[in-house]
């Protein structure tokens, strides 16, 4: 009996619109800059046009993207609201796979933004198995004080009673075909900008050693420490963070050369550990692993897994034969590509947008 899982950020699904770049240029798009633009009510009407054509676009490129997964359960990170889910279901995704998604799940986070994360799921897998959501558990209220999580690191920019996840870990229990099976959906606080010296990966370090800690916490009190290897759970999510990358070097005229480099640090070494959990991504050779295309210029370029489905021990050793997917073909044409990993990009696929996502879709064929 096999299961088709999948996660994917598919970057603010958002069902309004953002006015604020009218007085901070920051959060202004770059082509409104272009314009001489008279007056708060001018800006407003030319962001409102700006906005539903790019993303007319940009949902039919997502849409691609997860039909191209073909997942049985479909991890979201950067939803915006049920209501934006289900008109993204309705409007986009129904007309490329069909009646599939019927069953929602989505908590109200914590995120400034207002995006969370959601789950979709088909009320039966592609070989009949019938899929029941028994119950779904959010997270979000857990603090810092609540673990004993809070340090001199956190205490530069947080205090005791903050919240841990930036979002959220939705926490789902599911029966699939009669079998138990457990996803913990998260979305890591981002790497934000450079601080007191420190490059923003690691000026946000440990926010995101915080919410990992506090994921395997909330699995080990649930299942028991020793346990839980035993059991059958997946961590499913944008980590917004590495223990590899690639950088990429060179330029358009004379080539690129793609060369790793593992990281000394990750928040991601809480889950790898003792084996607490495992990356089946590490089955594909290490230039094929990435989900994301960062760039600040040709001096700042690197590709890297940021999205994960981490596997119970147990879930490994069922699974070991198999090998996750990523769907890269809706990425933009600036995502510089391995030699021999190019794939043909979804029609009205732009340079830099439109694009599916920054991210790519990571998807795995599991037998539960």
């Amino acid at each position: 009996m096999s299961l088709r899982l999948a996660t994917f950020n598919v970057e603010n699904l958002l069902s309004r619109f953002d006015f604020s770049g009218f007085r901070n240029q920051l959060k202004q798009d770059r082509v409104l800059r272009l314009f001489e633009v008279r007056s708060e009510a001018e800006y407003q009407r030319l962001e409102e046009a700006r906005t539903i054509a790019h993303t007319d676009d940009t949902r039919q490129l997502s849409a691609l993207a997860i039909a191209d997964c073909d997942a049985d359960i479909l991890c979201l990170q950067e939803v915006d609201s049920m209501a934006a889910l289900q008109a993204f279901e309705y409007g986009y995704l129904f007309r490329m796979v069909g009646n599939g998604y019927r069953q929602k799940y989505l908590a109200e986070g914590n995120d400034s933004r207002g995006i969370d994360v959601a789950v979709l799921m088909r009320e039966e897998t592609r070989d009949g198995q019938k899929i029941e959501c028994l119950e779904v558990k959010s997270h979000a209220a857990l603090t810092y004080k609540d673990l004993d999580l809070f340090d001199d690191e956190l205490a530069q920019t947080n205090r005791p009673g903050d919240r841990i996840f930036k979002r959220d870990c939705l926490e789902v229990d599911l029966r699939i075909g009669g079998r138990p099976l457990t996803l913990y959906v998260v979305h890591f606080k981002s790497m934000g900008p450079a601080r007191e010296g420190l490059d923003g990966r690691e000026a946000t370090m440990a926010l995101r050693l915080a919410e990992a800690k506090a994921v395997r916490h909330i699995i080990e009190s649930r299942f028991g420490r020793t346990q839980a290897a035993e059991k059958m759970f997946a961590i499913c999510g944008d980590m917004n963070d590495y223990q590899e990358r690639v950088e990429v070097l060179g330029d358009r005229r004379n080539g690129y050369e793609f060369v790793p480099r593992e990281e000394a640090r990750s928040a991601l070494d809480v889950f790898t550990r003792d084996g607490f959990v495992e990356n089946p991504v590490d089955k594909r050779p290490v230039l094929d692993r990435w989900t994301l295309f960062h760039s600040r210029g040709p001096q700042e370029r690197h590709l890297c897994q940021l999205d994960y489905i981490w596997l119970s021990p147990a879930l490994a050793r069922r699974n070991a034969a198999r090998v996750p997917e990523i769907i890269r073909a809706g990425q933009p044409f600036r995502t510089i590509f391995p030699v021999g990993q190019e794939v043909e990009r979804y029609p009205r696929t732009g340079w830099d947008r439109p694009k599916a996502s920054d991210h790519c879709p990571l998807v795995m064929t599991l037998d539960i």
